[in-house]
């Protein structure tokens, strides 16, 4: 029997089955796929690797809690600083996210001359600078009095960040600017989606500074793709079983049964790294399901629908772009598009690089419900990607050597899931509605971008940091 099982090799699964281990814990990691890293994984098509969702590394750096918890580990991910972190591209408006405070505000200055645009940025730059410097805080949902006494250690926070948490982001920035032009707040907005994964009129503004101030923090490039820096990270878990789908999970008086396909395993505790919208399918019991049915009403049903492409060029591209365009994508939510690149392949004689790119946008999972719109609409935004991607970075069809795309359903399929994004903290959803780490249930907890603290790199480890703390490991 293993102390503890988890389910799932996400950011969120697969570091916390490295930590547990790396403490000397009995740990047991399953994946239905036979690569690592769920939303994050790297996949293999007709002979060329794509990394599937998540592009970007943030966080790793001294006094963040990615690297506290590599450093935990034993860990040193394989990964090359990337700077600008990100280039923006609105209308004839090229604007890189350099990591240095100067030169970035000397570029977005000169784009969106807008009057207090210096004590705006240096706001969010004081925010995303301080608020790491907490560290005290933690959450817990197992009864009321956890729940409460954990609350109150975030007094400290709210007290310094207490103004910007009262009032949504866009009527701050609004005020702030005593109006603002509609294409500068698009160039913020877009921005803030893609962290915080939703829009500026839903979250408070400490969420968005957040979200603004990421490219402040180092960012990096992951070599080999980010289903690499999941193998090197489990390397050392003895029991790690991909293609082994838990389909089913039975509660017990002392534990917990797994069953697979072709066989069950026992396990002391559980640690979901399954989306909190989509755990309750795992089990029978009653009490269990009523639990994860009062989240239902958090599911905001956001996904993203993919256009992966290899070309092969003589270009230097930087390793990720956002492109805003004027009106909306079709069968989307935005009006703006990720693009990352990853170089796999250098051929000194020729020149010629060989770039697997993974373009992604928001959209509605259920907008690719019905069966008789479904390849239509999925032609139709592909083609507009690929246009507007080939025109803007200046690529050629003759370039291209595969591109195909990849909808909600397509997710659903291979990670068992179609909500992607996480649980967006909104201004309805935040503290202390969030789900937290552990369960009322004993024995039965949870990591990743559907529970405490949010999605991405550094969101999903603050939930492993408050998880390790919660299990006293």
């Amino acid at each position: 029997m293993f102390e503890y099982a988890v389910v799932g090799s996400g950011i969120g699964g697969s570091t916390m089955a490295a930590l547990l281990n790396a403490k000397g814990k009995s740990v047991a990691l399953f994946e239905k796929e036979t690569y690592l890293g769920g939303c994050s994984s790297t996949f293999m098509h007709k002979n060329r690797l794509y990394n599937s969702g998540t592009t970007t590394f943030a966080g790793y750096e001294e006094g963040f809690v990615v690297k506290e918890i590599f450093d935990e580990i034993g860990f040193t991910p394989d990964i090359l600083p990337t700077d600008p972190s990100i280039v923006v591209i609105q209308n004839s408006k090229t604007t890189p996210r350099f990591r240095d405070f100067d030169k970035f505000y000397e570029v977005v200055s000169k784009n969106y001359k807008q009057e207090k645009n210096l004590e705006f940025w240096q706001l969010v730059y004081e925010i995303n600078s301080t608020f790491y410097s907490y560290k005290t805080h933690y959450y817990s949902n197992s009864n009321l009095f956890c729940k409460a006494k954990s609350l109150l250690s975030f007094i400290p926070l709210f007290l310094k960040f207490y103004k910007y948490l009262k009032v949504n982001a866009k009527s701050f920035i609004e005020e702030f600017f005593d109006g603002i032009d509609e294409e500068y707040m698009q160039f913020l907005e877009s921005q803030i989606l893609i962290v915080a994964q939703a829009k500026t009129y839903k979250i408070n503004f400490l969420t968005a500074a957040l979200a603004l101030g990421y490219t402040f923090n180092k960012n990096y490039y992951a070599v080999g793709g980010f289903s690499k820096l999941f193998d090197d990270l489990t390397q050392n878990i003895e029991h790690l079983y991909r293609d082994a789908e838990i389909l089913s999970i039975k509660r017990l008086p002392t534990h917990f049964e797994l069953y697979t396909k072709n066989k069950s395993y026992s396990a002391k505790k559980i640690i979901l790294n399954s989306s909190i919208y989509d755990s309750a399918s795992l089990f029978s019991d009653k009490e269990i399901k009523a639990y994860y049915k009062k989240y239902e009403k958090l599911n905001n049903h956001q996904s993203s629908f993919m256009l992966y492409m290899t070309i092969k060029s003589k270009k230097k591209f930087e390793h990720h772009y956002q492109i805003i365009k004027e009106d909306m994508f079709v069968h989307t939510i935005s009006k703006a598009v990720f693009v990352s690149f990853w170089e796999i392949n250098h051929d000194e004689l020729s020149h010629e690089r060989e770039y697997s790119i993974t373009i992604s946008i928001h959209t509605d999972e259920r907008f690719w419900e019905d069966k008789t719109k479904y390849k239509k609409r999925k032609n139709e935004l592909l083609n507009q990607l690929l246009e507007t991607i080939l025109e803007t970075l200046d690529i050629t069809m003759a370039e291209v050597k595969e591109h195909f795309g990849a909808t909600p359903k397509t997710f659903k399929r291979y990670i068992n899931r179609s909500q992607l994004g996480g649980n967006a903290i909104t201004m309805k959803n935040f503290l202390p509605r969030l789900p937290s780490n552990n369960t009322p249930i004993e024995g039965l907890f949870h990591v990743g971008d559907s529970v405490y603290a949010a999605q991405g790199w550094p969101g999903v480890m603050f939930g492993v940091k408050n998880l390790k703390r919660l299990l006293d490991v």
